[in-house]
């Protein structure tokens, strides 16, 4: 079977929920290229060497450690990346700025200031400053000589980021802006030399202005005390007529929000990344344990209850990379086709991170809840020594938590992903009214029970286009149901979400599994169709649950009965031995000593 004669088409955000994507199109992890597999090296490499050694002291917010850490990565060429040359950066890719992410995911509480650094910190004064902004602060934040920070976030405003109180207002001479508030939860902000800073210009005007540490009526708070990523600097943020300089105005005013919802669609895509990657390194030290502790006199890891855990951290990480990589590579090509078109870098930049704001969303919550089931599952398995801090799987365990918090809650996310679906439908952007009508249609028809395709993936493929059905069938029938009373129903739009996001990873993980079967044939991907097949099995019971608990809390009587029959047919799934596929899987995992991809 080949997929090279298949039609290329670039799909636009959520058009994957109405289109059919082929495994010739999809942009996979084994097609990363030689210079992006050396990126990926050095990232671990430096986890390994300058990293891991030294966690306790990071931990202990060792003064000066962090920053010095960050000038380290950023003598590597780590912090700019996606930083075009003209300002010191490396000018890469997107797929290579999310390798990087993902390679030094694993870092602990050094990735998420890295994170911090390379993504809020950074890429609002590169996508939004002037070029005399550009050329002051990018190429120093480039190379970690300077350090960025992000204040956002206030005590009273948290996902509600526009119901901010810190306010700004024109001085008499007309030279500054006076800032007065307070912002908390700042990432990197005990040392970082630069601050985006998000104020009201005259009690309205959400706007954006970068700080600089040692501005006049600008001082921090001690460090938090947080249950993990302790060795990350956390304080809050005070402005008592803080003086900042009118040129420092970052964007237009007014025009905060722009600035502030179009860094987090790539702040969210880049956390899974992160996520993914810390998850591969909490595989690998659960497997390695598993492998060494004995118990009633032989390692844990040949029994079938382990086993089924480490089959279960690999799938999920796995799937996720699948869409998280496809994903990127539709940035990627959407920024290619907007800088060819005629717009400026940022324009591009933003444009393309706009377009797959769905799918970025998406991701966040994915990458961000693998993280915390495979680290939760990792002390597990190490029984009362994954509670010990001895062990490092405990301080993956406590590290994990907060990625479900920032970058938008997952509830968060979990309703944007259904609400930016539905704006883009009522603004003609994408067509799911026509489909949802023929699936609606389709309920009322006698089911195909046609013989069965021997096409390899042919049932796979059936799946997939049953699960979409699945999604169009719930969600068209909530619309007009409930009609603008669906977004106060929360509960039904999170269910909703969940369905697009199994589905979404879902379809991604066998696109990959087919174009790796047509590359090395079948017998070669063992281990990947075991993977693939046992997600598919699992995200039908998933996406079943998720769209009853969803039709049973707004529908009733026949109009119940019907949907809920139509929900089961397009969920069903062929039987699988999933507990055998997923011994084959752990056999891998066991045998290599490690997460091996």
């Amino acid at each position: 079977m080949s997929t090279k004669t298949e039609k290329q088409q670039v799909l636009k955000g959520a058009e994957w929920l109405i289109k059919d994507s082929t495994a010739f199109e999809v942009f996979i992890p084994e097609d990363f290229n030689e210079e992006q597999q050396m990126v990926k090296e050095m990232c671990n490499a430096f986890v390994d060497t300058e990293v891991l050694p030294i966690l306790d002291r990071i931990d202990k917010l060792e003064p000066g450690l962090m920053p010095s850490l960050i000038v380290k990565a950023g003598e590597q060429g780590l912090l700019g990346t996606s930083v075009p040359e003209e300002y010191g950066g490396l000018g890469k890719d997107f797929i290579t700025a999310t390798l990087v992410n993902e390679g030094l995911g694993g870092g602990f509480s050094f990735s998420v200031a890295v994170s911090a650094h390379t993504g809020i910190g950074t890429l609002p004064i590169l996508y939004f400053g002037t070029p005399a902004q550009k050329q002051k602060y990018i190429p120093k934040l480039a190379t970690g000589e300077w350090k960025g920070s992000y204040g956002l976030t206030e005590p009273n405003s948290g996902s509600d980021a526009l119901g901010a109180k810190t306010t700004a207002k024109l001085s008499a001479d007309g030279k500054y802006y006076l800032l007065n508030g307070q912002k908390c939860w700042i990432t990197n902000g005990g040392f970082a030399d630069i601050y985006t800073v998000f104020a009201k210009i005259d009690g309205d005007k959400f706007s954006a202005f970068i700080v600089e540490r040692g501005f006049e009526g600008f001082t921090q708070g001690p460090e938090e005390h947080k249950m993990g990523i302790k060795g990350s600097s956390t304080v809050q943020l005070y402005f008592q007529d803080c003086k900042v300089p009118v040129e420092n105005l970052l964007g237009e005013a007014g025009k905060g929000h722009i600035i502030a919802f179009n860094i987090l669609n790539i702040g969210r895509l880049k956390l899974c990344a992160a996520g993914l990657g810390g998850a591969k390194r909490a595989a690998s030290t659960s497997v390695q344990y598993a492998n060494t502790r004995e118990q009633f006199k032989t390692a844990i890891a040949n029994f079938g209850a382990i086993k089924n855990k480490l089959a279960e951290m690999a799938i999920r990480i796995w799937a996720g990379e699948s869409a998280l990589y496809r994903t990127a590579k539709w940035i990627d090509d959407m920024e290619i086709a907007l800088i060819a078109s005629g717009k400026a870098f940022n324009e591009a930049v933003l444009g393309a991170a706009e377009e797959y704001a769905i799918e970025c969303a998406m991701l966040k919550v994915y990458g961000s809840e693998a993280l915390d089931f495979v680290a939760d599952e990792g002390v597990q398995i190490h029984g009362g020594n994954g509670f010990s801090d001895e062990y490092v799987i405990s301080k993956a365990y406590r590290d994990s938590r907060i990625n479900r918090i920032y970058e938008g809650t997952n509830e968060i996310n979990r309703l944007l992903t259904v609400d930016m679906v539905l704006k883009r439908a009522m603004k003609g952007r994408i067509d799911i009214m026509n489909p949802a009508m023929a699936v609606a249609k389709e309920l009322m028809s006698i089911p195909d029970f046609g013989a069965a395709s021997d096409e390899l993936f042919a049932a796979e493929k059936k799946a997939i286009a049953g699960f979409k059905k699945a999604i169009l069938l719930v969600a068209g029938a909530a619309v007009q149901k409930l009609m603008a009373k669906l977004e106060s129903e929360q509960e039904i739009l999170m269910n909703i979400a969940d369905m697009a996001i199994e589905t979404f990873v879902a379809e991604s993980a066998m696109l990959r599994a087919i174009k790796l079967t047509d590359q090395r044939g079948e017998a070669a991907c063992a281990f990947e169709l075991d993977m693939m097949r046992t997600y598919i099995y699992d995200a039908a019971d998933h996406i079943n649950k998720s769209g009853k608990d969803a039709l049973n809390a707004f529908a009733e009587g026949d109009e119940q009965r019907m949907l809920l029959l139509g929900l089961k047919r397009f969920t069903k799934v062929a039987p699988f031995n999933s507990k055998e596929a997923k011994r084959r899987v752990a056999a891998r995992l066991i045998s290599e000593n490690k997460y091996p991809l």
